[in-house]
Formats: structure tokens, sequence, C-alpha cells
């Protein structure tokens, strides 16, 4: 008796152990879903300006993974790996050592903004428009201000064409800081000019670069700034404004793409049909792999999807899932998931894993 009342005090001793200590681990599970040809809380995902937004019946759904706060108990880490839709895994892939939680979700975000204007660029360049060096923010005290603006195309600095990055900082270290200088640009595909008064390289910051790091340095010993950060990208007539709040990461940069050229491209690519995917994308159009796809074919499984687009680097990880599955059309660039898309309103079976 004495040995049993020992042994039951052991496992009650475990069982609460089990329970408060926390292990190195956390718990992913499928996130939430987003049509990105639709709405959260009444506003639009994708807003179009300066020309007329496609309507359309179709669905195409990005995928998410929610993950857990760091540190599982013990019984919370053994249960997870026992579930086919939660995976367990090393805190230090989620959360990466010397970065706070909080840390780790702003890096998410700005990885996320970033697929945005991946997704933008990927997709006017599907539609054919040019390349051009365009505004994409301020920096703070900007000369710019209230002349320039995000989504311009500038054309010419005092006269100068600036087709690209390079011609623009040559321009700027030419003119000495303090200049006035007419700035050329297109603005939703009408031309304006603006009046700015530059400001000297020397006084360069942080936040007042003109291009990327090696022309911000360049600034630094001489020449003007105008104030803005600037990129080569397509440039078309309308804008693109992208809001989904509480989302990080780069997955989300195909299934953006293809939302953009959906509402704006003129073809109707879903054909009605709920489509998901993930998958990272570049300015070229090439799709990236991402983490988590089984469970995100889970969310696309939950939402009724009759096709997923899988990153052609995620096959192998995406046939292996245990859980049932909607079909999966491989892709590896933008033009490989518009052709399944195709292959799907013709009533065909798109290239599989």
């Amino acid at each position: 008796m004495a040995v049993l009342s020992v042994g039951v005090v052991l496992l009650v001793v475990f069982g609460v152990l089990g329970a408060a200590v926390p292990v190195p681990y956390v718990a992913q599970v499928p996130g939430p879903t987003f049509n990105t040809l639709g709405e959260i809380d009444g506003e639009p995902i994708i807003t179009v300006e300066g020309r007329e937004r496609t309507e359309t019946e179709g669905e195409l759904t990005l995928t998410t993974v929610g993950v857990s706060r760091a540190g599982l108990s013990l019984v919370e880490a053994v249960q997870g790996w026992f579930d086919d839709e939660v995976s367990v895994v090393p805190e230090e892939t989620v959360y990466p050592p010397g970065r706070s939680e909080e840390e780790t979700r702003e890096a998410n975000r700005r990885a996320f903004l970033t697929s945005e204007e991946a997704a933008e660029a990927a997709a006017l360049a599907e539609l054919g428009y040019p390349v051009k060096v365009v505004v994409r923010g301020l920096s703070e005290d900007s000369p710019a201000e209230g002349r320039l603006q995000e989504g311009d195309a500038v054309e010419s600095v005092g006269g100068r064409p600036t087709p690209d990055l390079e011609t623009l900082d040559a321009v700027l270290r030419a003119i000495p800081g303090g200049t006035e200088v007419t700035v050329a640009y297109t603005r939703l595909g009408r031309p304006g000019t603006a009046t700015v008064t530059t400001r000297s390289a020397a006084e360069l910051t942080d936040g007042g670069a003109t291009g990327g790091d090696a022309a911000a340095e360049a600034e630094r010993r001489e020449g003007s700034l105008l104030g803005v950060l600037v990129l080569e990208q397509p440039a078309a007539p309308f804008d693109v404004d992208i809001a989904v709040e509480d989302v990080g990461g780069p997955s989300a940069g195909l299934v953006l793409a293809l939302g953009i050229l959906e509402l704006v491209g003129g073809t109707d690519l879903t054909g009605g049909s709920t489509v998901a995917g993930t998958g990272t994308i570049g300015p070229d159009g090439r799709v990236g792999p991402i983490g988590g796809i089984q469970l995100k074919m889970i969310a696309a499984t939950e939402v009724g999807a009759e096709l997923f687009l899988v990153p052609a680097d995620n096959c192998a990880e995406a046939l292996a899932a245990p859980q049932p599955q909607p079909p999966l059309a491989r892709v590896a660039t933008l033009d490989d998931a518009l052709t399944a898309l195709a292959d799907l309103r013709a009533g065909r079976t798109p290239v599989p894993c």
C-alpha cells in the first residue's frame, strides 16, 4: 500500500509539473484565411485608385499559420505531437534567440509589407507596365513633402531624365544642396511637375536616403537629396493599396499578386471558384517556399478550396500530409499559377505536385 501511495503521489507531482513547467517549443496551427478579393470589416483588402476595380465572384484566399505564445507546457507539447492539426516546433525556429516576441512580430510585419511591394511589382510586370523610378515614401521633414507622394513615377529632375536609380543618383550628385529644381512626375497616369528645394547630402540621416544603400552612401559625400525613398518597379496609371492587419511574413506574396491581377487585369482568373494558396513572390514573378504548408492546406480545406497553389519546393511536404487535402497545383512562377487557374477554368487538371 505504501508503494502504491508513493506511486500515486509521483504521478500527481509529474502531472502538475508537466502542466506547469514550460518547454522550449511552440505550437503552430491553421491560421485565419483572407479572401484577397473581399473585405475585412467592410473595407476591401485590395483597393484600386485611378481605375474601376473589376467585379469578381470567385475567391483567391491567402492562408496563414497561427502560433502559440513561447513556452508550451510539457503536457501541451505532448498533446500537440499527437494532433494532426498542430505542429510542435522548437521555439527558436519561430522566435529567434536574442529577439523578443514583439520584435519578432515587427520583423514579420515588415516582411509582409515587403511582400506587398513584390506582389504589386510582379503583377504590374505581368501586365506589361514599364519599369520606372517610383516614390515609395518620404523621409521625415522631406523637402518634397506636399509636392511628391507615394506612387509618383519620377520622370526627370532639373530637366534631366531619370529612367533608373543609377541615373537619378548621378543627377542628384551633380546638383548642389539647396538648389531649386523642377521634378517631372507621372501620377495615376497623368503628368505633373513639382518645384523642390533640395537638401544637401551632408544632412543625410538614416531616414532620408534616396535609392539603395550604395546610393545613400554616395549621397553622404556630395550632391543633393529630394528626401524620398524610391524603387525601380513597374508604374501603372492607377494605384494599388493592400490592407491586411495582423498578418506577418512574406508567404502571402503569390496570392496577393493574383488578387491584383484579378482586380485590374481584365481576366476572370478564378472563374467563380474558390482558390487558396501560399508562397513568397519576387518582383520577377518567381515563387518561393514557405513554412507550415500542411497547416495551410487544412485551412484551405476548411474554406472549401477547389484548388490549392503550392510552391514547387513545398510539394514533397504537401504530398506527405496525413489529412485529406484539396487538389494541389505545383507553381514555381506567377505564370505557372496563371496557367493553373486557366486549366481550372477550362476543366483541365492543373500540373500537380
